[in-house]
């Protein structure tokens, strides 16, 4: 196939899995956390308590297009996909030479679950996932032309990356050890372009650092506590590599372990191609797997190793030279990685807008996706109209959020804890917190302790199940607060900062 009709036909591919997006994501309710991302975006600041601003303003720009819809809140995070293929095509092309690889690298990448959910569902991680690429693709650019000026360019893909997620703070280690592994590259470490890049870097990522000077360093001290060993737990290894499994699909996750073999082999490629991507993938891969023996390790927190594993991937398929028994699964696996992915893309789909794969039975995606809440959230409208509730109130972010985003525009919902999660969007006003209140909970046993320490009446007005099909999902309580004993709202500092 000539090169110019090999880019043509993944350019369509690509476009057809993205149309694909675009579609599931309008018929995708919000999951708590989209829905949490979403009021972020409504509060635009340089910072915030759990990340940095990158997804907020990802949100931003998609429903500024197509509104406050799920859609809205996933466009543009969906279309990134294009650039980001564009970045690991380049990418894959320059490290290995020609076009076949690189298509088929970008094909690879595109049909992942990481890919394909990862960019659906608006977390960090989607603009993050598009930013590693461009880092790849920008470092590819500094070993092809042995410009200096690249590295302002990585800089700046660096610096946008870590306003996107602080996992972007390992790219830093993974390119000193590229450097340090080839000999001909160590002359960079004495030229001023490598510098300025870093610079360039810090000027893109000063913001946050200064959002969080002003807020106690609050967001550095969450994030990088995580990496903090209380003791050791084997369980959770034991979920990362089945996840990751599933989110590379399993014949994706076979190509790039094969890649990966090959190029620690030496069998393709030029020493700086091949240490360029040992270090992209190995150095966060190898940090997480530590992260795992202490504490879960979600799987979309793997997103910026997908590019270089997705080259790789295809490294295995396209140039290594196999014995017969591996080249016959080289090609399978090659054959069989995009209807596999897609087929398992659409099930998920299925599955977390229907439950109808398991038969409606509880699943992973049961509790994190909003299948329901429109319904509940009426239910919930016509009880606070009904009661003459000023406000409603939600013990957690997630539920929070939901209310928000589903209950009429304009709705005072508000979480009366953690406020240092509320700290962009302003205190609320006192006239709504002063009337009747509306605590929206799952049904428990007794009475969370923030009720019964701030409210003299609690009266049970309604019980209201989310369903999935004939799946009882929760059931939530709601109760109508009156006499305040002290504020309602609790501004006790978050536990980072006690």
């Amino acid at each position: 196939m000539g090169g110019t009709r090999l880019v043509r036909n993944t350019s369509l591919t690509v476009a057809g899995l993205v149309l694909l997006r675009l579609v599931a994501a309008a018929w995708t309710p919000l999951t708590f956390d989209e829905a949490y991302y979403w009021i972020w975006s409504k509060h635009l600041a340089t910072g915030y308590y759990d990340h940095p601003p990158g997804v907020a303003l990802v949100i931003r720009l998609g429903t500024m297009i197509a509104g406050d819809t799920e859609l809205g809140v996933r466009l543009v995070s969906i279309l990134l996909a294009l650039p980001m293929s564009f970045a690991v095509f380049r990418s894959a092309e320059i490290l290995f030479g020609g076009k076949r690889v690189a298509a088929n690298a970008t094909i690879l990448l595109n049909v992942t679950l990481m890919a394909a959910v990862g960019t659906l569902i608006v977390t960090p991680d989607s603009p993050l996932l598009v930013t590693s690429s461009f880092v790849l693709f920008f470092l590819a650019k500094v070993q092809e032309s042995g410009r200096g000026a690249w590295w302002l360019a990585v800089g700046a893909a660096t610096g946008l990356a870590l306003a996107s997620k602080y996992t972007a703070m390992f790219f830093g280690p993974a390119i000193v050890i590229w450097l340090i592994s080839v000999a001909k590259l160590r002359k960079w470490f004495f030229s001023l372009w490598l510098y300025l890049g870093g610079l360039v870097a810090l000027v893109v990522f000063s913001p946050v650092i200064f959002w969080n000077a002003d807020h106690h360093w609050v967001s550095f001290i969450k994030q990088l506590g995580r990496s903090e060993i209380t003791e050791f737990r084997l369980a959770f290894i034991g979920e990362l590599i089945p996840t990751q499994i599933a989110f590379a699909t399993p014949l994706v996750f076979v190509l790039g372990a094969m890649g990966l073999y090959a190029l620690a082999r030496r069998e393709d490629g030029a020493l700086a191609s091949r240490a360029l991507i040992n270090a992209m993938f190995w150095v966060i891969t190898l940090y997480f797997l530590w992260h795992s023996l202490h504490a879960r390790v979600e799987a979309n927190w793997f997103a910026p190793v997908y590019p270089p594993l997705a080259i790789a991937a295809a490294a295995a398929a396209s140039l290594t030279r196999w014995e017969r028994y591996w080249r016959v699964v080289a090609d399978f696996c090659l054959r069989w990685a995009a209807p596999v992915g897609i087929l398992m893309f659409a099930g998920l789909m299925v599955q977390a807008n229907s439950g109808a794969l398991t038969g409606f039975r509880r699943d992973a995606t049961v509790r994190s996706v909003g299948v329901g809440w429109e319904t509940l959230a009426a239910n919930i409208e016509a009880t606070r109209a009904r009661v003459g509730a000023s406000c409603v109130l939600a013990p957690d972010y997630g539920t929070a959020s939901w209310l928000t985003f589903y209950l009429p525009r304009g709705t005072c919902v508000i979480q009366p804890t953690q406020r240092i999660r509320w700290v962009n969007m302003g205190e609320p006003d006192p006239a709504k917190l002063s009337g009747k209140l509306l605590w929206v909970d799952e049904v428990r046993a007794s009475i969370q302790p923030y009720v019964a320490e701030t409210f003299a009446t609690v009266e049970r007005v309604g019980e209201f199940k989310r369903m999935r099909g004939p799946l009882v999902i929760e059931t939530y309580a709601l109760d109508l607060l009156e006499q305040p004993k002290r504020p309602v709202l609790d501004n006790s500092p978050p536990p980072e900062l006690q």
